[in-house]
């Protein structure tokens, strides 16, 4: 059954929303307004500043303190772009869309702090690819400016999926108010698209590179499994079947990682096969990433003892969470009365080795870049806290 006694792993903080709704309403937004409306004004009492009204703006003696203050302001807007990258990586992985990355965590307190070398690495690289590819902010303007309005638009698109899905009672305006601001950005998104090839051509195809990557990688997961499914062994086939021929058992714990807690782990049979033993316990680990940000407590844990010996674990996490597997073990010792150990405790995980090929249901193509995006993935033994004493790690071949 699944638990409901147990209390949250590792909870995340969540941030208290008063504050930043206050800070928006009362601060940012008046000043926000009034340097908007401020540089408009200039330019029309003035329209030979319109090349940079922000600046023009401010009196001589204060331009100095003005640059200082904007540089500090465009850091500090870096700064919370990066940490959002971080955390919407974060995210993604979880959520089975990139591959499992390196993720430090910052903060002994703060589970939320993460730094991701791979993403900072990556970001870098961009930022110094379009500096040098555009020089000035000028010819960067077109590419900022497409990608502010579509961001507008799919926010706009978005945000009336929310209302007719969750709002039912709020309908009747924000659909409306959601056309009328559809109406407005599809506007900017026609302007500055004309102006594809002087810019606007970068963030879309920076935006179809990521998307190819995103949906190679769920698709051939999808197909990885699949394969797997269909060369394995289920698990009430293979029980019965072991009992007639009960194999050596050694001392300890057993945890074999699997995908599909319906099929034996492939790390097992690999076990059997080469060291013709096993353990006195023997669990069967799924870890499943829920759609939510915060898994549920009473779906957090589901023990089965599906043979002598023999477990299935499955275990679930928000989106939000950081998977941590040993505490799951504990925590399933505590509400499910299985033996646990931490120090007498062997971690089997299948490592695959991805053999492209034209017959499965990806081009060719994109079954290479998957292999690439596999053998490329962080092991599974940081991600999800396994010491990596206690990891035996077997391969094997997919064809997809």
């Amino acid at each position: 059954p699944w638990c409901s006694s147990c209390a949250p792993m590792r909870p995340e903080p969540r941030p208290s929303a008063p504050p930043i709704r206050h800070a928006w309403y009362f601060f940012v937004l008046p000043c926000l307004v009034l340097n908007y409306l401020g540089q408009g004004a200039l330019v029309l009492k003035h329209p030979e500043l319109v090349k940079n009204p922000f600046f023009e703006a401010v009196p001589s003696w204060a331009l100095y303190p003005m640059i200082v203050m904007a540089t500090l302001a465009a850091v500090i807007a870096s700064q919370a772009v990066i940490t959002g990258a971080y955390s919407v990586s974060r995210q993604a992985i979880q959520l089975g869309y990139i591959p499992r990355m390196r993720i430090k965590h910052t903060s002994h307190d703060t589970i939320g702090q993460i730094y991701v070398p791979g993403v900072n690495w990556l970001l870098m690289v961009m930022v110094l690819g379009l500096v040098l590819a555009f020089r000035t902010s000028s010819n960067l303007a077109v590419a900022y400016g497409i990608s502010v309005s579509l961001t507008m638009l799919i926010d706009t698109l978005l945000l009336a999926l929310v209302a007719r899905a969750l709002w039912p009672r709020w309908r009747g305006w924000v659909l409306p108010l959601c056309v009328v601001f559809f109406l407005v950005e599809l506007g900017f998104v026609i302007a500055n698209g004309a102006k594809l090839l002087q810019g606007a051509w970068f963030p879309l195809a920076l935006g179809l590179v990521m998307f190819t990557l995103l949906r190679t990688w769920r698709r051939g997961r999808e197909l990885m499994r699949d394969e797997l499914r269909k060369e394995g062994i289920r698990v009430d086939t293979f029980l019965p079947g072991l009992m007639l021929a009960p194999p050596a058992r050694v001392p300890g714990t057993a945890v074999f990682l699997t995908t599909d807690p319906t099929v034996v782990p492939h790390a097992l049979l690999h076990n059997l096969k080469h060291n013709k033993v096993l353990h006195e316990r023997n669990v069967f680990l799924t870890v499943e990433t829920m759609p939510v940000p915060h898994a549920p407590v009473e779906k957090r844990l589901k023990l089965d003892q599906i043979g002598d010996d023999f477990y299935r674990l499955t275990v679930r996490f928000g989106f939000m969470e950081t998977p941590d597997v040993p505490l799951a073990l504990m925590r399933a010792c505590d509400v499910g009365g299985m033996s646990f150990d931490p120090m007498d405790t062997t971690y089997f995980s299948s490592r695959e080795t991805i053999v492209a090929s034209a017959r499965r249901g990806m081009p060719i193509w994109r079954d290479k870049l998957f292999a690439v995006m596999h053998r490329n993935a962080a092991p599974a033994t940081g991600f999800f806290r396994i010491p990596g004493n206690r990891l035996v790690e077997l391969g094997s071949q997919v064809e997809i």
